[in-house]
């Protein structure tokens, strides 16, 4: 088998050689040149993979550097997200053209990492631009070191949470004097819960995406299944450790809520919204970047964190977060690094207009804030950031990646009822162990 670092040098050269004239003739105006270290002295080139809500945001934070830095020329660019998005970002920095800051998930960011992919930013060059590790979200921050060296500034932190419709359920009986939703902290509750939202739509207690979408019922599983301790992945990837007693406990509670009629088993990703916004569930879950979703709609809605049914006292919930790193320059230039590192302490300056599309920011100065601590209903699930439960480590895991394909389609066939959980388990474990004996492709 060829090594790792032979491989990788075999991909270097093809780029340097043989791929680079693709690379120039590519549609992106990044790859067509003008990322590349040491360009103009006031230019900076950003890359991202925002859409909808965020991508509206991001726009703005983008705006308003550019604004408070007139003299620094930023080009900034959104990318395809999931596998595309970091397939060009590995092959542009192999092949000296990268961009000078850009966006990844934590749970991707590893990874590139491990291939030589990014800048280690020093204690010292953060605090030339005012950012400390203490400042940053604890979790995120340790989370993402490796070796104990920082490659990645945590954004955010973007859990899977529980959405509630709060009509429907002030009809059913289900909210607090104070007008809250009462805590679901067992498998009973939560059943009962979703009867009584039923009850009252006379469709479904909840929705969540599971016909042709892969990620969103990995988060759901993930979140139950490391409520309970459960792992996936151990050494790095190279080796599959399922659970089968906690993995089935979980799938046959979730195909259970399918199989009563209680969470809608056959909706895509814009059918599990809709169903929500209007009126026809009670529950949604997802992501909090759905929150900007529902308030255009003018659903009455509120959030809180996910159904802790199986932590107890230590809670768990599937998480990502977004960074900011600094790919691995061609020609490293310590001015152009810090002027990079000048524009990741403006979008941390910038949480206030990150958090309010549901993101809960990682910014510590911001989220200890009464500013965030008076945001409705971010501030309602922010504890899930201590109790994120990332993607394992491993080449093809990560946020939109190979590993959350082969699990998020073999739990949606025991949700939609094709399968049952040991049939599904038995799929998943066969498909990772292959990626699992799989070389990094970089």
């Amino acid at each position: 088998m060829t090594s790792y670092l032979s491989r990788r040098a075999l991909l270097r050269g093809a780029i340097g050689l043989g791929a680079g004239a693709a690379l120039a003739g590519c549609s992106t105006p990044v790859l067509s040149g003008f990322g590349t270290g040491g360009d103009a002295a006031g230019s900076l080139a950003y890359w991202n993979l925002f859409g909808g809500g965020d991508g509206v945001r991001m726009t703005s934070m983008v705006d308003a550097y550019r604004a408070a830095n007139p003299a620094i020329d930023l080009k900034a660019v959104t990318l395809a997200w999931g596998n595309p998005y970091y397939t060009k970002l590995s092959l542009a920095t192999l092949g000296g053209k990268p961009p000078d800051v850009a966006v990844a998930h934590l749970t991707r960011a590893k990874t590139l990492v491990a291939s030589g992919l990014l800048e280690e930013l020093t204690p010292d060059e953060l605090a030339q631009v005012g950012i400390t590790p203490a400042q940053l979200d604890p979790t995120a921050w340790n989370a993402g070191l490796v070796d104990g060296k920082a490659y990645a500034v945590p954004l955010d932190t973007h859990p899977f949470v529980m959405f509630y419709n709060t009509d429907i359920c002030q009809k059913a009986g289900l909210l607090d004097s104070s007008g809250a939703l009462a805590p679901l902290d067992s498998p009973e509750k939560f059943t009962e819960a979703l009867k009584k939202a039923k009850d009252v739509t006379k469709g479904y207690g909840g929705t969540v995406a599971i016909t042709a979408d892969t990620s969103t019922p990995w988060r759901m599983f993930q979140s139950w299944y490391s409520q309970l301790g459960g792992q996936v992945l151990a050494d790095e990837g190279r080796r599959v450790v399922i659970d089968d007693a906690k993995a089935t406990q979980v799938l046959t509670f979730m195909q259970s809520l399918t199989e009563q009629g209680l969470v809608a088993p056959t909706l895509d990703y814009p059918g599990a919204i809709a169903a929500f916004a209007t009126g026809q569930a009670g529950f949604y879950f997802q992501g909090e970047w759905e929150i900007s979703t529902f308030q255009t709609a003018k659903t009455p809605f509120s959030m809180t964190l996910f159904p802790n049914l199986y932590g107890g006292s230590k809670y768990a919930v599937q998480a990502d977060s977004h960074t900011l790193v600094i790919p691995k320059q061609h020609r490293p230039d310590e001015a152009r690094k810090l002027r990079a590192l000048g524009l990741i302490k403006s979008f941390l300056d910038q949480s206030k207009t990150w958090a309010e599309g549901g993101h809960v920011p990682a910014w510590l100065p911001f989220r200890d804030s009464a500013e965030f601590k008076a945001l409705q209903p971010q501030a309602n699930y922010a504890a899930a950031a201590e109790g994120a439960s990332y993607d394992p480590d491993g080449w093809y895991s990560g946020s939109g990646s190979n590993f959350e394909i082969v699990t998020g389609s073999n739990i949606a066939t025991v949700l939609n009822g094709q399968q049952k959980p040991a049939a599904a388990l038995a799929q998943m474990r066969s498909a990772l162990t292959n990626l699992a004996n799989t070389a990094s492709p970089i």
